[in-house]
């Protein structure tokens, strides 16, 4: 459903905003060993997401990515979805097809139209915070 790129965005800022609620910064190779993310590749991803204003990345000896509280609150899956993968996934065909549409549909097309609502509903309605919470009371792993 969501690239991997995206997949591992979506880890690395749960994991950097669990970090922050306890007051720490992390680094990109604690980050990229956390979400089990090469180095390089998480380095590209940290990037989008600081440059688009989702974390913060502080230089220097006591440096780091981390994220704050108002942000936590405000940012929404689907922001991140955005940022990783574009429209795609609300937009796209479920068979890839390049000209599913209502006048000329796939044979999932009907059917994929309420699911991919629910999909756009479940992450503009889930907040970082939200996701953090359930993973600090241990209702939800980011590992196994």
């Amino acid at each position: 459903m969501f690239s991997k790129a995206c997949e591992y965005a979506i880890r690395a800022v749960l994991y950097i905003a669990t970090q922050s609620e306890q007051g720490k910064r992390t680094s990109l190779k604690a980050i990229s060993k956390e979400i089990d993310s090469p180095e390089a590749f998480t380095a590209k991803i940290l990037q989008q997401l600081s440059k688009n204003n989702v974390l913060q990345s502080i230089k220097g000896p006591n440096g780091g990515f981390e994220i704050d509280e108002a942000s936590m609150q405000r940012i929404k899956l689907i922001e991140i979805v955005r940022i990783m993968d574009g429209e795609q996934l609300f937009t796209g065909c479920a068979l890839g097809l390049k000209a599913c549409n209502m006048d000329k549909p796939c044979p999932l097309h009907h059917e994929f139209l309420g699911i991919r609502t629910n999909i756009h509903q479940l992450l503009d309605n889930t907040t970082i915070k939200k996701l953090v919470n359930d993973l600090e009371l241990g209702l939800t792993f980011l590992k196994r």
